[in-house]
């Protein structure tokens, strides 16, 4: 079906180096580009951004 092309399942890799990821869904007609998202690494005890990994 068309769910899978327009909101396809994406990891978010912490920018910190630790290693710590997100799973989420992002629209792709909406973020055609790389997501970006400030969001909590438990590893670092702090808020990091988190980049869209391929």
């Amino acid at each position: 079906m068309a769910r899978n092309e327009i909101r396809p399942v994406i990891k978010l890799r912490s920018t910190a180096g630790t290693g710590f990821t997100y799973v989420t869904r992002k629209n792709r007609r909406n973020d055609p580009d790389r997501l970006e998202l400030r969001k909590y690494d438990p590893v670092v005890g702090r808020h990091v951004t988190f980049r869209e990994e391929r």
